[in-house]
């Protein structure tokens, strides 16, 4: 398995990134990424961190530890601009808390993301099919989740994905320690979201090029 969204105690999850490095090993993990939430309030702080951590702990795992972050409920029009100052400070996952349907995100959030220096749009909910179509363009990787609610339009978002070549990606959006699955559980998830065996293989591959390119 490879998961570019986890969340550590740097905001809400329940575990230090250690104990989420260990608990991903021991299940399979090939790659991950912690990123939390953050705002202008925080980043600052939750980026260096994951960064020293992660530098610390890499020559003793065989998980390869990608820093990233994840922008949370910011105004749209500040997303640029925040997604600029991550990179800046160290973050290689860029990922944006997408309009979900069980979330009041605001409206816009989706395509200033798309236009926006960032890696990943997570569970954009009802997406359109334009913000599709400029997230291919950009090479903006669309989130197919494993999170309760938020997989309410992975449906929609696999089906508009694949009909405008835009690339996807899944992701635990893990908070717990039960949030970390299989890359066996990935599959049945992708494939209850519509997608084809030949179609799933595509997305793990998807994930792995995402590796090939951080780790450069």
């Amino acid at each position: 398995m490879i998961d570019f969204h986890i969340h550590s105690t740097f905001s809400d999850g329940e575990l230090i990134p250690a104990e989420i490095i260990r608990r991903a090993e021991s299940i399979g993990y090939k790659a991950l990424a912690i990123t939390d939430h953050a705002d202008h309030s925080n980043i600052d702080l939750i980026i260096p961190r994951i960064v020293k951590v992660f530098k610390k702990i890499q020559p003793y795992t065989k998980v390869v530890l990608i820093p990233g972050i994840e922008l949370t409920h910011v105004p749209p029009e500040v997303i640029p601009e925040l997604a600029k100052e991550a990179r800046k400070l160290g973050a290689k996952i860029i990922v944006v808390h997408g309009e979900t349907l069980v979330e009041p995100v605001k409206k816009g959030t989706n395509a200033s993301a798309i236009q926006s220096d960032i890696d990943i749009l997570a569970h954009p909910g009802l997406l359109s099919v334009e913000e599709v179509k400029e997230a291919s363009n950009r090479g903006i990787y669309l989130e197919i989740t494993a999170r309760k609610g938020h997989s309410l339009s992975n449906g929609h978002v696999a089906k508009l994905a694949f009909k405008y070549s835009a690339k996807l990606v899944i992701n635990t959006d893990s908070h717990s320690p039960g949030d970390l699955i299989s890359k066996e559980f990935a599959v049945k998830i992708l494939k209850g979201a519509g997608l084809s065996d030949a179609e799933v293989k595509v997305v793990f591959k998807n994930m792995e090029d995402i590796v090939r390119g951080k780790i450069k």
